[in-house]
């Protein structure tokens, strides 16, 4: 059995997220480290609630999995249309960082995902996610700037 950062990789296993799983996820968004480097603002609980109700879980479009670590929620991946590009996101409990869930995760998923050219962002500053993108093979393509965010997207062939 191999391992990712002393974990054994068996004890990363994905599952269909289920509208369950979505309180542990709004916790997760929640935590101020998390958002300060994706760059972004936590909902509030009924946005979160009505976005993943209605633009996640009840869209087929939407290819979203659950992280388990050793059964524990670790947080979620999904992949959604955007115009005509297939991306892909995720979010990780603070708990669950810099162990190789993430990667070991990504992994898996993008073994399911079946769409190619698959596309990712991630704020500039965010260098743990542009290293689990990387190790996973995506590759930086664009670099973008707006008034209050810098990011940069990567793409998996």
């Amino acid at each position: 059995m191999s391992e990712v950062a002393g974990r054994p990789t068996d004890r990363v296993r994905l599952r269909p997220a289920e509208y369950a799983d979505v309180d542990v996820f709004l916790l997760q968004q929640q935590d101020p480290e998390a958002n300060r480097r994706a760059n972004s603002t936590a909902l509030s609980p009924s946005d979160f609630l009505a976005h993943w109700r209605d633009r996640i879980l009840d869209d087929d479009a939407v290819h979203a999995r659950t992280v388990l670590a050793d059964e524990q929620i670790a947080g979620y991946i999904v992949a959604w249309w955007k115009d005509t590009r297939r991306c892909v996101g995720y979010w990780m409990g603070r708990e669950f960082w810099g162990s190789g869930i993430g990667t070991e995760a990504l992994g898996q998923f993008l073994g399911l995902e079946p769409v190619r050219p698959l596309f990712a962002d991630t704020d500039i500053d965010n260098a743990a996610s542009r290293r689990l993108l990387e190790r996973c093979g995506f590759r930086l393509i664009e670099t973008h700037s707006r008034p209050s965010v810098e990011y940069q997207v990567f793409m998996l062939e």
